[in-house]
């Protein structure tokens, strides 16, 4: 297995307008749980400026590899906020996973 690092990224649309307090409710709880996640690394949250896509936001994290990311993927803490928080309140999403390539 590769020691490279992985960048995961997803674009996501709410159910919910961009501006309300639901969606700004939902980044808060996404960042705090996600984050408490172990292996999670330089997490960022996205806003879209561009008129080039309609997804309206975006979460970016790194993994120090690729064993850390598929421990993330399959951590409870992971898989309840999937079931509980992301499932309830996402429209439509797509999931890119990037490994170095140095």
């Amino acid at each position: 297995m590769s020691g490279k690092r992985i960048k995961h990224i997803v674009i996501f649309t709410l159910k919910y307008d961009m501006d309300l307090e639901e969606s700004q409710a939902f980044l808060r709880d996404s960042e705090a749980a996600l984050t408490a996640i172990p292996y999670v690394e330089r997490f960022e949250v996205f806003r879209q400026v561009s008129n080039k896509t309609d997804y309206d936001f975006g979460f970016s994290m790194e993994f120090a590899d690729l064993a850390a990311y598929e421990a993330y993927s399959s951590h409870p803490d992971h898989v309840a906020y999937v079931k509980n928080l992301w499932n309830e309140e996402v429209l439509r999403f797509l999931e890119i996973d990037f490994e170095t390539t140095a």
